[in-house]
């Protein structure tokens, strides 16, 4: 039985002070739902201490947004894993459309991020999904095959179980647009079966695939209750604790 893991990503969103207010009324009641699914909280870099703080004795999660895939070096701007791990954090967010589209980053650089991460002892969620015109030029399946074969290359079975996948479709993330729960289901089915081609189908089975999307309170239930839907990555229902609580309340109920 794959455990639930929901994960609030706040993008450039909550400075420290702001961060802190929030888990003074979120982590109440976040910590009597850990047992029913992983909770983490991904925030800016210069939001992570504050949140670490917060969370010591928690046990919700760090995360962090991104990395650099060096580990030191002339890389101004950059943070590396081993100073994320310093600080705490335990899980870190890698491939996101927006680095993808924004950043320019490749399934290549992914990639070796994903290494990084994995050899600091630090826990991938690793994100992949289409943009609407890919998904109506019938592309879906070649797009998400290339980017978890890619992202995925030379990671053992093993580092992969310690990961999370992320499917979010591009064009339904801040949008207000939200996949159906069969289009979900049906992409997280084929990511899957991605995974087992690679793996094996006992490592497929095993593996945490969330889904991302304008997941919020109202949708969350339908979307969690998908057999291969293993959680959500969030991120405008994540920026108020009434509504992020709401979601995973509605998530394991």
């Amino acid at each position: 039985m794959r455990k639930l893991i929901i994960a609030a990503n706040w993008k450039m969103n909550k400075g420290p002070a702001e961060a802190r207010a929030f888990l003074d009324e979120f982590l109440g009641a976040a910590n009597g739902l850990t047992d029913l699914c992983d909770i983490a909280i991904a925030a800016p870099f210069v939001t992570l201490p504050a949140v670490a703080e917060k969370l010591s004795g928690s046990a919700v999660s760090l995360s962090a947004e991104n990395t650099s895939q060096f580990e030191s070096g002339a890389y101004t701007g950059e943070v590396s894993v081993g100073m994320l791990k310093e600080i705490g954090a335990e899980f870190v967010i890698l491939g996101h459309s927006e680095r993808r589209s924004i950043y320019g980053e490749t399934d290549e650089v992914i990639n070796a991020k994903m290494k990084a991460v994995l050899a600091g002892g630090l826990r991938p969620i690793f994100c992949i999904g289409e943009t609407l015109a890919e998904r109506e030029d019938g592309r879906l399946e070649d797009v998400l095959r290339t980017q978890v074969s890619g992202g995925l290359a030379d990671i053992s079975a093993e580092d992969l179980l310690k990961s999370v996948v992320a499917y979010e479709p591009v064009w339904a993330i801040g949008t207000g647009v939200t996949a159906s729960p069969a289009q979900a289901q049906e992409a997280h089915v084929f990511v899957r079966s991605v995974i087992s081609d690679l793996y094996g189908a006992e490592v497929a089975e095993q593996v945490r695939i969330q889904y991302g999307g304008s997941v919020k309170g109202a949708n969350a239930a339908e979307l969690m209750g998908q057999e291969d839907i293993d959680g959500a990555l969030v991120g405008g229902a994540s920026l108020e604790a009434a509504s992020f609580l709401e979601l995973i309340q509605n998530s394991v109920t």
